[in-house]
């Protein structure tokens, strides 16, 4: 039944089969199975230790008379008669529940949820720790034994590809989940779980999976330089990820998800699984994520809106890394996305960021006072996440070249050179970046133009102003830009290994400066105008005057202009190069 099933899952996925049948053997699916079980009586065990027994205690959890016991002896602590008190918990240790007054039913109850909450949280680590090591050794030993290179010529589409990967080298992770489930349900109908929420459970397991199976593929493909450390290293992370937001999920302070930091706490499943079983956690002044707001919509106040945000954030995500495993799967020297798609991903991010960013309305004293300690978030997000664009979209020397020389072409067909800058991707990437960049700026300046007429007496209007905020914005930019065009002439250089060049030169201009100022005791208050020059001028804005800070950024676009003026120069010249090696081949 077995063969014949995976002979029909061979016709309609070829890569699936070949998955499965590697895996699916008699041995390896009775280890999966055996450990499934052992696993799972051993849960069963665990939860008996506290098997209420002859010496059960008179105010222990389950024996009804202990709320008796307990109201003596809080009267007589409160009466301070310490031979009494003595005489009390002698007795207390001398007499013990009769059986006729433990609970049972109670008692039962909770030992399935326990035994519910336990799987629950196995489920979790095993299949996002497990899985991923699994996905990320596949395509290490593929590439090794350079069968990954047949995989990319084969007849079938990169989606039948990457649902093979994604549903056969997993397989027998999935078995020894699948042959929990029967037990799982069980306690969770014993322990009087709603169904409708073992469901939400299951599908927020499922597209944990998803994401994280996807981003392990892609983690894969794009880290061959780590010669087989990738699998420790991808898992790793995914566990030390689950550890630290497992943690947050616990603590019961109502404000722990009123900024930014929930959209990066809600890839992880815990929140919103803490959500559905309170217990799991022991939370018992409820989930954070009761208060959760979404551009002040109250996700946390349904269930059903609480697990479609997550479904969706999820579901999208793992849309978009799908979208690229195709791109780069059967071109592993193409760019993981392309310029297009960067500006949908830095717009959804700001729509993300911003979203959990304004919470809690009533409780905020304006909009200034909401935001205001998102700030520090949100310029880390978007530094992290420009200077990664910077990384992904600059091209490499060859690729620059290819369209220099072809350039002309496209000018006869009327593409302009601005459509290219914008949208081809072996064109250099500033104008990209550039976009990037006004896409993340605009929602910060409306942000500033609100707060700066409605709430005159913020804290920006008293100590640093609206104009000089706006100039300080403008100088981020034209710093950023700056790095980007180093990285870009670094990349066109004929030196091996230019990437590491360009990460090295960019790391080093970026943050020894500030490194070596704060070592000297060079601090932003006393000498502003040399922070003003380095990667973090918002420290010395207060302490500038907006002359100063116009004349740094004039200062930095002509250093701007100069760089751009030498890169037009390189890419001319790269092209040349190119097409006179062409013409003296022929």
């Amino acid at each position: 039944m077995m063969v014949n099933l995976i002979d029909k899952i061979g016709d309609w996925n070829p890569q699936l089969f070949r998955e499965l049948k590697g895996r699916l053997k008699f041995f390896n699916v009775a280890i999966a199975v055996a450990t499934s079980l052992l696993v799972q009586i051993v849960v069963f065990l665990y939860q008996l230790r506290e098997f209420p027994n002859d010496e059960y205690s008179l105010t222990a959890t389950y024996c009804r008379l202990g709320k008796l016991y307990e109201l003596r002896q809080n009267q007589l602590y409160q009466q301070s008669n310490q031979s009494k008190i003595d005489d009390f918990n002698y007795f207390l240790s001398k007499n013990f529940c009769p059986a006729n007054e433990i609970d049972w039913q109670l008692w039962w109850r909770d030992h399935w949820e326990y035994i519910f909450l336990s799987l629950s949280v196995i489920f979790v680590f095993t299949l996002l720790v497990a899985g991923t090591y699994l996905l990320i050794n596949d395509l290490v030993k593929e590439e090794t034994r350079g069968t990954l290179n047949f995989i990319r010529l084969s007849p079938q589409s990169e989606t039948s590809i990457l649902t093979g990967k994604l549903v056969g080298v997993p397989s027998l992770i999935y078995l020894v989940v699948l042959a929990a489930i029967p037990l799982h349900l069980w306690a969770g109908n014993s322990a009087g779980i709603t169904f409708s929420y073992i469901l939400s459970y299951y599908a927020i397991l499922a597209a944990s999976c998803i994401f994280f199976y996807s981003t392990a593929l892609a983690f894969g493909l794009v880290s061959r330089w780590f010669s087989g450390f990738q699998p420790w290293l991808g898992s790793g992370a995914v566990l030390l990820f689950l550890f630290i937001t497992i943690g947050f999920a616990s603590y019961s302070n109502s404000n722990g998800l009123n900024n930014s930091t929930a959209w990066l706490r809600l890839f992880a499943p815990w929140d919103t699984i803490n959500y559905l079983f309170p217990n799991l956690a022991r939370v018992y002044n409820g989930s954070q994520v009761k208060n959760l707001e979404f551009f002040f919509l109250p996700l946390g106040k349904n269930v059903v809106s609480l697990v479609s945000f997550h479904l969706l954030n999820l579901g999208l995500y793992s849309y978009g890394i799908l979208q690229a495993l195709k791109r780069c799967f059967r071109n592993p020297q193409a760019s993981i996305i392309s310029k297009g798609q960067s500006y949908l991903l830095v717009a959804f991010c700001q729509v993300m960021i911003w979203g959990f960013s304004l919470q809690n309305w009533q409780n905020s004293s304006n909009f200034y006072g909401q935001f205001e300690p998102n700030l520090i978030f949100l310029a880390i997000y978007n530094l992290g996440l420009i200077f990664s664009l910077i990384a992904i979209l600059s091209p490499h020397r060859q690729d620059v070249q290819d369209w220099a020389r072809y350039r002309h072409q496209e000018v006869s067909s009327r593409k302009s050179v601005w459509q290219d800058l914008i949208w081809a991707e072996k064109s250099p990437a500033l104008v990209a970046i550039a976009i990037n960049l006004t896409i993340v700026i605009i929602p910060l300046l409306v942000w500033i133009l609100i707060t700066s007429v409605l709430y005159t007496d913020n804290w920006l209007n008293s100590n640093i102003g609206g104009l000089k905020v706006v100039l300080a914005v403008a100088l981020s930019v034209s710093i950023i830009m700056i790095y980007a065009t180093i990285a870009q002439l670094i990349l066109l250089l004929k030196t091996p290994k230019r990437s590491f060049w360009a990460i090295g030169t960019i790391g080093v201009v970026s943050f020894l400066p500030p490194i070596i100022l704060g070592f000297l005791g060079i601090s932003s208050w006393e000498y502003p105008t040399v922070w003003l020059f380095s990667t973090f001028p918002w420290a010395a804005i207060q302490y500038s005057g907006a002359t100063t800070i116009f004349m740094a950024f004039l200062a930095e676009l002509s250093v701007l202009a100069l760089l751009n003026f030498q890169l037009t120069k390189q890419v001319r010249l790269a092209g040349e190069s190119a097409t006179k090696a062409l013409l003296a081949r022929r």
